[in-house]
C-alpha cells in the first residue's frame, strides 16, 4: 500500500499558508492506483458481513459506491443539507471554526444493517463521528470505518471510540 503513496500528489501552502494538501486525483487517475485503494478496503472488509457503504459527500462517493460493489453491499450517500429529495435525518456536529450537518434519506438504512463507513480522509474525526451518530441514530450498527488517507497527527481516531478504524495510508504530519 506505501507505493500508492507515490501517486498522492503534495501540495504545500494550500488552502492557506502552512497547510500541506494530501491531493488524491493524482492517484485517482491511475488505473492500477484506484484500483489499489478499493482492492485495499475489500480486502479489509471482505468478511465484515457489511450490508451497506455509506460514503460522504464529496469524495467518499468516489470509493464508497465502488466499494460497495465490490462487496455485494448497498450504497447510501450522506450529502450536505438540502440535497437529498426524500424525509431526511440530519446530524450537526462541531468544526474548527463554526458547524457543519451532514444528512441521509430516513429510510436508507434498516434497523440492525451492518454499515461500512467510508471516506477519502480521516483528520480531526468529527465528520465521521457525526456519520456514525447517524447511523445509530436510525438504528444501523456501524460495522467499520473505512478511509483512504489518515492524518494520524490530527488524532482522528480518538473522536471515533469504540469503532473499528482502518486507513490504507497513513501520514504522520
Amino acid at each position: 500500500m506505501q507505493d500508492l503513496k507515490t501517486l498522492i500528489r503534495e501540495v504545500p501552502d494550500w488552502p492557506k499558508p502552512g497547510i500541506l494538501f494530501y491531493d488524491i486525483t493524482t492517484l485517482l487517475k491511475d488505473k492500477g492506483g484506484f484500483r489499489g485503494v478499493i482492492d485495499g478496503l475489500k480486502s479489509q472488509y471482505a468478511d465484515a458481513s457489511v450490508d451497506i457503504v455509506l460514503g460522504i459527500e464529496a469524495r467518499g462517493f468516489i470509493f464508497a459506491p465502488a466499494l460497495a460493489y465490490a462487496l455485494g453491499a448497498g450504497f447510501v450517500p450522506v450529502r450536505k443539507p438540502k440535497k437529498l429529495p426524500a424525509e431526511c435525518v440530519s446530524v450537526s456536529y462541531d468544526l474548527e471554526y463554526g458547524k457543519d450537518t451532514l444528512e441521509m434519506h430516513r429510510d436508507a438504512i434498516q434497523p440492525g444493517a451492518r454499515v461500512l463507513i467510508v471516506d477519502d480522509l480521516l483528520a480531526t474525526g468529527g465528520t465521521a463521528a457525526a456519520a456514525c451518530r447517524m447511523v445509530e441514530n436510525v438504528g444501523g450498527k456501524v460495522a467499520g470505518l473505512g478511509f483512504v488517507v489518515e492524518l494520524t497527527f490530527l488524532n482522528g481516531r480518538q473522536r471515533l471510540p469504540g469503532q473499528e478504524v482502518f486507513s490504507l495510508l497513513q501520514y504522520d504530519k
